[in-house]
């Protein structure tokens, strides 16, 4: 998982350069507590309706996630998602970044992730 500031690239700049290396990109806009960003993380990656909305429930559907990527035959995926401030103090913050680094360990080359800390 690669970390930005949102000071270094704007979305849109990170959106090109996924997009010139042949990557699609989901943006998962912030959440700023633990429940906000697993609801977002399952809206956005369209977990299904049996989703659980915690932690354990996230490692499972990305796991699930990234299985689709790598039967769906289109060009791999790169989440941009977006990190309040306000978040990053949580302490659920650093258990979700392992969540996300196992999922793109798991993936292989479908799935990379970068999170893009906010002011």
């Amino acid at each position: 998982m690669k970390i930005y500031s949102a000071d270094t690239w704007t979305l849109e700049e990170l959106q090109e350069q996924i997009a010139d290396a042949g990557r699609r990109t989901v943006l998962v806009p912030p959440g700023s507590s633990k429940q906000a960003v697993l609801e977002v993380f399952g809206q956005v990656l369209d977990f299904p309706e049996y989703y659980g909305v915690n932690l354990d429930a996230l490692n499972d559907s990305l796991h699930d996630f990234a299985d689709g990527l790598s039967e769906d035959g289109q060009a791999p995926v790169t989440l941009v998602w977006q990190v309040p401030a306000a978040y990053r103090t949580d302490r659920s913050f650093g258990v979700v970044c392992e969540i996300l680094q196992d999922a793109e360990a798991y993936s292989g080359r479908d799935l990379a992730i970068i999170a893009v800390f906010q002011q």
